[in-house]
């Protein structure tokens, strides 16, 4: 970014940096568990949630591009190695252990409820003192709002998919 660029910008510029890190690392984790978790996953609606979930990682992946960009933009420099991410994370990274659909889906909805309130941190930092910033972290945001409604939706199919066995077997 030119120096008007970087002027422009009124909030503590190191506290933004380590900020857009944090959300660098987390959007790095929050791509691969969708993507291995989708890979290991197992169970009902599998077939279904797969396809949505690598598709839920592509875009946290977008998501790290356009915050790797950011922070270029302002002069710094991104967490440069896999080893830092959980330095620099907010936001657990959980192991696909359990490979039942649901377990998966929980881990996933956990994270996107993290990423929504690192976005929400970000916005409200950014608000009317970085607008650039302020953009990516709302663009960001109403994505990563997206994510956990299609991810509450699955569960609530699973949850009446199991209702409706529970009946048929009385």
């Amino acid at each position: 970014m030119g120096l008007k660029g970087i002027e422009i910008v009124s909030v503590d510029l190191e506290k933004l940096l380590k900020m857009l890190n944090g959300a660098l690392s987390e959007e790095w984790l929050a791509y691969y568990q969708y993507w291995v978790g989708a890979r290991v996953m197992e169970g009902p609606m599998r077939s279904e949630i797969e396809p949505e979930l690598l598709l839920h990682a592509d875009q946290e992946l977008n998501h790290a591009v356009l915050v790797v960009d950011r922070i270029s933009q302002l002069g710094g420099t991104p967490v440069l190695t896999p080893a830092d991410w959980m330095k620099y994370s907010d936001c657990p990274y959980e192991a696909p252990l359990d490979t039942y659909v649901e377990a998966i889906l929980n881990q996933n909805l956990n994270g996107e409820r993290c990423a929504i309130q690192r976005y929400q941190e970000l916005a409200d930092f950014t608000n009317g003192k970085d607008h650039t910033t302020f953009q990516i972290a709302t663009t960001i945001l109403n994505e990563e709002l997206e994510h956990e409604q299609d991810i509450e939706d699955w569960i609530a199919d699973l949850d009446r998919m199991k209702e409706d066995l529970r009946r048929l077997k009385l």
